[in-house]
């Protein structure tokens, strides 16, 4: 894995030290300001975008990490080739591209999406779903669309205790409960649907549920959600196969930056709502959603900028749910 990190392109470099930016990672001089302004006297810290520094600097920041995150490091080299493969083969043979491929893509494209997506799997429990063959990979159109409910544990984090998962057929592929195996401080029911009595007597793990959905997500299968980033960091899942509804389409009444919420896309693609005011989430519901708004856009095309409903109190955009605390933008 060193010798892969080594041997990587600056560009690939780059984002890796983004990661450790986002992540708020140090290694044996600190963090990646703390070992410019160590490490360059001449300009110390205040030239601190990686893009603007020598690939030489930037591996010599990341070999400064423990061999442990090294060796990840190397993982995220991989897998940035990966992407780059796919990325080259898309170009090479743009007739093989299936126009599932093609929303993979318009996702990654997003302006969040490098925010949003990167994702703390070196971390103790996180599973990272591999890419495959890219010839396969490019031209695959099997879709499964992923719905979550999460409850509010003693020690501040999120917890899944429902997961739903439906095929481009609207059949439900997964539908069950999830024991957080902590304490919960707050079940959200009023939101989730989901109360103490519910889970009375369930065993399924977050373990058990990432195994099943390695199992169904096999062979490039394309991951559909809305704000999909979310349900994955409350699954500890690292996958690079999505589509996020909230990033596919272009809002007339939004800034570049906002997503729609799942109701109020719901409003304006399909023309119902998924849940009246006050009404608790549905996870199978909002599943079916997410698969209906990429079947709608796959039909449909939905290029032109879109109005999305308003929140009748403030008038502000209903806006989707926000970014997990820890995924927060470099300053430069």
């Amino acid at each position: 894995m060193a010798k892969r990190l080594a041997a990587a392109e600056k560009e690939v470099l780059v984002e890796v030290v983004r990661f450790t930016q986002k992540n708020g990672l140090k290694g044996s001089d600190g963090a990646w300001k703390d070992f410019l302004a160590r490490n360059d006297r001449k300009f110390g810290a205040s030239v601190s975008d990686p893009r603007k520094r020598s690939r030489d600097v930037l591996l010599a920041f990341l070999q400064t990490f423990s061999k442990d995150f090294q060796k990840y490091f190397g993982k995220l080299v991989k897998r940035q080739k990966e992407r780059s493969d796919v990325q080259q083969h898309m170009n090479d043979f743009p007739d093989q591209v299936s126009p599932e491929q093609k929303l993979v893509q318009l996702t990654a494209e997003h302006p969040e999406y490098r925010k949003n997506y990167c994702f703390p799997s070196y971390q103790e429990g996180w599973k990272v779903l591999r890419i495959g063959d890219v010839s396969s990979l490019v031209s695959s159109s099997a879709m499964l669309a992923i719905d979550c409910e999460m409850v509010l544990c003693h020690d501040g984090t999120e917890a899944v205790v429902r997961v739903c998962v439906v095929d481009n057929n609207l059949e439900v592929k997964l539908d069950t409960l999830v024991n957080p195996s902590k304490a919960i401080t707050d079940y959200r029911t009023h939101i989730t649907g989901v109360s103490k009595k519910d889970l009375e007597g369930v065993t399924s793990s977050l373990v058990d549920v990432q195994k099943s959905l390695k199992r169904i997500l096999s062979k490039g299968k394309i991951l559909i959600g809305h704000s999909l980033y979310r349900d994955l960091c409350a699954l500890k899942i690292d996958c690079s196969q999505v589509i996020d509804t909230a990033y596919i389409f272009k809002y007339a009444n939004l800034p570049t930056t906002a997503s729609a919420s799942l109701n109020s896309l719901c409003k304006s693609v399909l023309g119902y709502s998924v849940r009246e005011e006050g009404e608790p989430h549905n996870c199978l519901k909002d599943a079916e959603a997410a698969m209906n708004l990429v079947l709608a856009k796959l039909k449909h095309g939905f290029n032109d900028p879109i109005e999305v409903a308003v929140s009748g109190n403030t008038g502000a955009p209903a806006l989707s749910r926000t970014v997990q605390s820890f995924l927060w933008e470099p300053q430069y």
